[in-house]
């Protein structure tokens, strides 16, 4: 490989830790959004599962990890460090693994994840009392933004006790459909009704979400691929600048 394609792959390489070093930071975010958040279903699903907790902290780890294999492959690529070199190339293959293995791992288990999410979900609207607590603030946002009322349907609420046990007609404020009145509602807690005719949205959230995911799968395959195609492709350049680094160095050595 002559030396200019050498210097073309060094800086492509760097080129592509910068990006990684950026989709590791996105990564942390994205897990530390997890564990902070307070306005979303992440938010009422945590408060009952220790496994998204979990998955919080892999996310900040991974996320971790990749912005400093991303630094460590620029100081491989600018002073052309074949140990370096190599060790990034590992790293990346063991992530590319990882990854492989994670989404097989939720495909198998699609179907028990889908069925703990509702159980979870489920006992979150038993469970809600209108007390201001983070999960049930989440649940409240979810139901305002998704236009939606419970997880399977608004079913769901007659569960609660405090709706179950009312004398009087009550539903989730946040449930209120915004176009029949009345048209000022407070954001959480129980509503009365002044008939028994509920003026709430009948669908569920789980509707909408997989809506939501139909709607916007397009954007989230695109990432999943295109993170897969720059670890591949930042394999494929550490490998070739470490071999020509190797052969550049063996053209060095006096021959006797």
């Amino acid at each position: 490989m002559g030396k200019g394609c050498i210097t073309a792959t060094k800086y492509f390489l760097f080129l592509f830790n910068l990006i990684f070093f950026i989709f590791g930071a996105t990564i942390m975010g994205f897990g530390l959004w997890i564990l902070l958040d307070n306005q979303s279903l992440i938010a009422v699903l945590q408060d009952s599962s220790t496994v998204l907790k979990v998955v919080s902290y892999i996310l900040i780890g991974v996320g971790s990890f990749s912005m400093v294999l991303g630094f460590l492959g620029c100081l491989g690529a600018i002073y052309e460090i074949r140990c370096l070199l190599g060790l990034y190339f590992t790293c990346l293959l063991l992530i590319l693994l990882g990854q492989v293995a994670a989404a097989i791992l939720i495909y198998v288990q699609r179907d028990s994840l889908r069925k703990e999410t509702q159980e979870i979900v489920s006992q979150a609207v038993a469970n809600y009392s209108g007390q201001n607590k983070t999960a049930e603030q989440a649940w409240d946002y979810l139901q305002r933004t998704m236009q939606c009322c419970g997880w399977l349907g608004s079913e769901d609420w007659k569960a609660n006790p405090m709706i179950k046990n009312s004398s009087v007609d009550l539903y989730s404020c946040s449930c209120h459909n915004a176009s029949l009145p009345p048209f000022s509602v407070a954001d959480s807690g129980f509503c009365q009704a002044s008939s028994n005719d509920l003026p709430i949205y009948e669908t569920g959230c789980l509707d909408n979400v997989g809506s939501w995911l139909f709607t916007n799968y397009a954007i989230i395959l695109g990432i999943c691929l295109g993170v897969a195609v720059i670890e591949l492709l930042g394999m494929i350049l550490s490998m070739g600048l470490c071999k020509s680094v190797h052969q550049e160095e063996y053209t060095k050595v006096p021959k006797y």
